[in-house]
Formats: C-alpha cells, structure tokens, sequence
C-alpha cells in the first residue's frame, strides 16, 4: 500500500511539475511569438491580431539608415568586446582555476563583481570616472564598459573547463619536456575551447542586447541598436522594430541552435 502511495505521489509530482514548465513556456514564448506575428501586419501600427498581413515591414528594414547605423555599432563593440573579454577571461581563468591561494579568490571575486553590481549603477560609475580622466564618450569607451561587463561568463565558463581537465595530462606533458607554451597550444587550449566558444556567445549575445551600460557611455556618433530601439517604441509604434525584432529573435534562435549543436551550451550553462 505504501509503495503504491508513493507511486501515486511521484505520478503527482510529475504532472503538476509537467503543468508548471508547460505555463511557464507558454508565458515566455508568447510574447515574442506575438511580436513575430505582428511584424508580418499590413497595417501601419502595433496591433495584434493584425488587419492582414504582408513583409513590407522587412523590406522598410533596407531603407531604415538609423537601424542600420546603430545595428553596426552595435555588432562593432560587441565584436571587439567578445574578443578582449576571450583574451583576459582566458588568462585569468588559467591564472585562478587551480590555485589555492587567497590572491586567486580575491581575483575571482573581482571578475565576478560586474555580475553582482546593478548595470546601472556600473554604468553611471564609468561615466563619471571616464569623464573625471577626461577620456570622451566613444566607441572606446563603450567597448571598455561591455568588456567588464562580459568578461564574467567567458571567466566562469573556461574555468568550468578547466575543472573537468585532468591534470595527468600536464604532468605528461612536462614529464615529456615540453614546454608551457606548447602544452598550452596543443594539450590545454583544444581540450577547453568548448568552454572558451561558449563563454564567447554568452558574451557576445550580452553586449549586442546591453542596454544599462551603452544608456550612459554612447552619444549620438555612437548610437546602439538596443538604444535606438527603445527610442523609436517610445516616440512612435513603429512596425519596423517588430520586423527588426524578428530577425533578431530568428537569428538569436539560430545561434543557439550551432552553439548547442558544437559546445552543448546548455549543459555547461547548468554545470
């Protein structure tokens, strides 16, 4: 009697957990399938369900300079983000992974901050310290804000690499002569760049949809597409951002896709 009670309760726990996941899929894909379907609309404003439908909306994209304009500022600083946070999230990984010593705590600690201080905060800070050394609001100065802010997830990535390297294999390694270097390139690096590619996307995606940090650190020359975005919903219901809206919700799905399909991005998300 017992064990079928305890198989009732578990078939219980089952459907309702089973119930849960399907209301909150529903909840989160809802509202950009809502946006994909608008943005095929053939009327001239946000209105679901839509009067009719048509792809002019993605053909305005080609004529919508600002978009386009803030879209390559955007790739721009990202690209440039991604690849420093890869260089310094890498050497710092190799520098904190299996240290023992305060020092390394404290520098993992310190790469890790930019996750617990508010966006907000980070980005009014390094306004008014770059305003305070002078340097000007530039694509510089975004693409130090989005490196600090996305260094942390190529950091915590390689290092969940690194734990699952076996350290036989540098012992081997050295035992057998070669160098550091060289069992870097031919032994540590292809064995971690799994966790490195992943780290890269995650860092990639964050800078490309940073909000907070580019809100405080762009001026009209630097205008990013998350920003200009924003602007336009709030001055006018432009069909075009959910077009654009569109594309990035396709492409982002894609990129996940290959990421999953070459890292296995999701196991070493809940790794």
């Amino acid at each position: 009697m017992s064990r079928r009670q305890h198989n009732l309760e578990a078939l219980s726990f089952q459907i309702v957990m089973t119930v849960i996941a399907i209301l909150a899929l529903i909840l989160i894909v809802s509202p950009s399938l809502v946006v994909v379907i608008v943005s095929f609309t053939s009327g001239f404003s946000l209105k679901f369900p839509p009067p009719g439908y048509s792809t002019r909306w993605y053909l305005e994209l080609w004529n919508a300079w600002q978009l386009q304009f803030a879209a390559r500022n955007s790739v721009v600083v990202a690209l440039w983000s991604t690849g420093l946070s890869i260089v310094l999230g890498v050497a710092a990984s190799l520098a904190i992974s299996r240290s023992k010593r305060l020092t390394a705590k404290l520098l993992d600690s310190l790469f890790m901050s930019p996750l617990v201080l508010p966006a907000l905060a980070f980005g009014l800070a390094a306004l008014m310290f770059f305003s305070l050394i002078g340097l000007p609001v530039s694509l510089l100065t975004l693409v130090i804000g989005h490196t600090i802010v996305c260094v942390p997830y190529v950091v915590r990535n390689t290092v969940a690499a690194l734990a699952q390297l076996e350290p036989t294999l540098l012992e081997s390694s050295a035992i057998l002569g070669a160098s550091r270097l060289y069992t870097f390139r031919r032994i540590v690096l292809p064995l971690i760049r799994p966790g490195i590619i992943s780290g890269a996307f995650i860092a990639f995606m964050s800078s490309f949809d940073n909000v907070p940090v580019s809100l405080f650190l762009r001026d009209a020359a630097t205008d990013m597409l998350p920003i200009r975005m924003w602007q336009d919903l709030e001055g006018k219901l432009d069909v075009t951002i959910a077009a654009l809206s569109s594309v990035l919700i396709i492409a982002t799905i894609a990129l996940m896709a290959i990421m999953e399909r070459t890292t296995g991005l999701s196991k070493r998300l809940t790794g």
